[in-house]
């Protein structure tokens, strides 16, 4: 009688390998290393694709989708701009957002004219003839 190697070894060996990966996946395994959120928000538009990668989100696929954009259509003037980018949702958006930069400072209000005709110094005194 010619015996099959699933009658030989007990099912549950045939199945440890799928298990084994299995669990792997669910505690995180290798490739779930947390990564660590860079120290200053990262600018869109002059960020290389490896600092780009450093924002929790941005993974090689996503960080060439923001380039290729910046490169097509010139530089992002709102982090929102990225909605535009297939993929990339509000939900992770916001989840990005603290981390992301245009670079665009926030001006203040001009003074009004009393307050700057206030700041300036007199101007000097004529000598004396």
């Amino acid at each position: 009688m010619h015996y099959s190697p699933a009658m030989i070894l007990p099912r549950f060996l045939y199945r440890l390998p799928v298990l084994v990966a299995c669990l792997v996946f669910l505690s995180g395994g290798p490739l779930a290393a947390k990564k660590k959120s860079p120290a200053q928000p990262v600018n869109l538009n002059t960020a290389t694709s490896e600092q780009l990668q450093q924002v929790p989100g941005i993974g090689p696929a996503t960080a060439d989708k923001i380039l290729k954009m910046r490169k097509s259509y010139g530089p992002f003037k709102s982090v929102d701009d990225l909605l535009a980018i297939r993929g990339l949702g509000p939900k992770r958006l916001e989840k990005m957002r603290k981390y992301l930069t245009t670079g665009k400072s926030v001006t203040s209000k001009p003074a009004s004219p009393t307050a700057q005709s206030a700041a300036k110094p007199p101007p000097p005194a004529e000598p004396p003839l």
